[in-house]
């Protein structure tokens, strides 16, 4: 059975695996879930004969446990989001978060944001990164997951992928895309965007989107809306939540954009959405 909530759960005193370098300064709010009563820590995948390198974190010893693949912002599976599996995985999920900018490059390396989209982001296709979520999925099923509870919740572009991956799968039952691009300029390898999926849907989403994000303008969070509504069954049953004081980035807890009301209402959303789609 799952946990219903984090129990403030005690902190780790080490972060190994860091944290943006392209994003500094780092803030006090930072959380740090622990390991403990956790298996946690880097696996390998194969996709397609690649060995893809994620971070997993589930309960010790579980098995048949609901499974969320959880989709970095464009830095990579860096503390944050391993923390945030480690969140999952303490309320009783297999949480998987894949590296997959790593045939492109290190996103994890210091570089302006800029260059890190147009040397690692814009080269990694989206088939890509859709068949190596494939390959984590049917990883999951193997080692603890039940794949008839799967949900995925992802982050800046991780928000966008999990758009992408619930018009792409039919073994999805739900995700949660946090304040992912909905539009955008495609080419050979982004050759679609959310706007673009909605009407093949096949599991309804949550959006949750700053209201004051310059990079996601609100029109296009109202197109969306409107390409849901006349989309698909699971389309048309996604919903889109916008925090009109919020950010962009505003649940990462380690940037100055965090916002602690915005981010604990989206937290409280992604899980009780998840869990109202079967992910449970």
């Amino acid at each position: 059975m799952l946990r219903t909530d984090l129990d403030n759960v005690p902190p780790s005193s080490t972060t190994s695996r860091g944290v943006a370098r392209s994003v500094q300064p780092l803030t006090a709010a930072m959380v740090t879930t622990s390991t403990e009563g956790l298996e946690a820590g880097e696996v390998t995948i194969d996709s397609g004969g690649f060995a893809m390198p994620a971070y997993r974190a589930m309960p010790a010893g579980g098995a048949g446990l609901p499974v969320v693949i959880v989709v970095s912002e464009i830095f990579g599976v860096h503390e944050h989001i391993a923390d945030v599996a480690r969140r999952f995985a303490r309320l009783g999920y297999l949480a998987i978060a894949p590296e997959l900018f790593v045939r492109q490059g290190d996103a994890k390396a210091p570089m302006d944001i800029p260059t890190l989209f147009a040397t690692i982001v814009l080269k990694t296709p989206h088939a890509q990164v859709m068949a190596d979520i494939d390959a984590c999925v049917a990883w999951a099923g193997q080692h603890g997951g039940d794949l008839s509870k799967l949900g995925i919740t992802g982050f800046c572009w991780g928000g966008l992928i999990t758009w992408l991956y619930s018009a792409h799968s039919a073994a999805v039952k739900a995700g949660v895309a946090w304040y992912g691009r909905l539009t955008g300029v495609k080419s050979d390898r982004q050759s679609s965007y959310p706007i673009d999926e909605a009407p093949s849907l096949q599991a309804p989403v949550l959006g949750l989107y700053g209201g004051i994000d310059a990079g996601i303008p609100l029109a296009t969070v109202d197109a969306m809306k409107t390409a849901l509504a006349t989309g698909s069954a699971a389309a048309r049953r996604s919903e889109i939540v916008v925090y009109p004081a919020a950010n962009h980035a505003f649940f990462a807890d380690y940037r100055p954009n965090y916002d602690k009301a915005a981010a604990d209402d989206g937290w409280r959303r992604c899980l009780d959405w998840l869990r109202a789609h079967g992910v449970a």
